[in-house]
């Protein structure tokens, strides 16, 4: 199996990078499944259901989110009903949506663990204890197991690979938008990185305009994040193949902008 997973989408450019780019990238590495995180789909916050469905015509097999799951209210409408999309499963009972689900591929049950860290973040569940309860439920199913974990800290994140080797088959981190280069598969077989990275406006900083973050930094005052609809566009993500024990075998970084052309 291979895994095209493609790390946050921000607002109307990081959607047009997906319109771009994608069937490229699949022409090119012809992934089994193609994930993407898109917490930040619409307007730099939330999802809407008709981004939703747009990703999914634009050839997107499911989406993750993040702490910006409820950025748009109408979201309560349609989240329970969304069967190609999982919110962090450490959040309350009471919140909608589910945080695992199963996507057939051929012979093959693929399950999708979203979990959403705790340092510096929302004080929720604990993603550690609720991804021993989830990866005990799949295993009874499968062992071909995906984990975004949407988390702020490079040390939780690390924590959690170390926490899941050998026990999933790929853990991969969202969030912090921008991609690191610790790419690694982890001694027990599990695929590992920090950060995937963002999709969205390039020249911004984490897909935001770049002058109110900057005028934050200087002033210490509050600004309104503006994400813009024109501009250049980034896209990132990583590829993951498996073998037929649900291990990883190979994980390799994807980076698109003008800087790094998609050949």
């Amino acid at each position: 199996m291979r895994i095209l997973f493609i790390g946050d989408i921000v607002g109307k450019l990081g959607r047009e990078a997906i319109s771009t780019y994608l069937q490229k990238l699949k022409n090119k590495y012809k992934p089994t499944v193609t994930i993407v995180n898109a917490e930040n789909a619409a307007h730099g916050k939330g999802l809407t259901e008709k981004i939703y469905k747009q990703l999914l015509r634009e050839g997107v097999d499911f989406m993750t989110m993040g702490n910006h799951t409820y950025g748009q209210r109408q979201i309560y409408e349609f989240i329970d009903d969304a069967k190609r999309m999982v919110r962090p499963a450490n959040f309350p009972e009471e919140a909608p949506g589910v945080g695992m689900r199963y996507i057939q591929i051929n012979d093959i049950k693929l399950a999708i663990i979203n979990l959403q860290g705790r340092s510096f973040m929302q004080d929720i569940d604990d993603p550690f204890k609720k991804a021993n309860a989830l990866i005990e439920e799949a295993k009874q199913v499968t062992d071909y197991i995906f984990v975004d974990f949407h988390a702020e800290t490079t040390s939780e994140k690390n924590a959690m690979g170390w926490f899941l080797d050998g026990r999933v088959s790929a853990m991969v981190g969202t969030h912090t938008h921008i991609q690191t280069a610790d790419e690694r598969i982890l001694p027990q077989g599990t695929g590992y990185i920090t950060d995937v990275g963002m999709t969205g406006y390039y020249d911004g900083i984490l897909g935001i305009n770049r002058d109110e973050i900057i005028e934050r930094f200087i002033t210490s005052l509050p600004q309104r994040h503006v994400v813009p609809d024109e501009g250049r566009m980034v896209l990132s993500g990583c590829i993951i193949d498996l073998d037929k024990e649900g291990r990883t075998k190979r994980i390799e970084r994807v980076l698109v902008n003008d800087d790094h052309p998609l050949e």
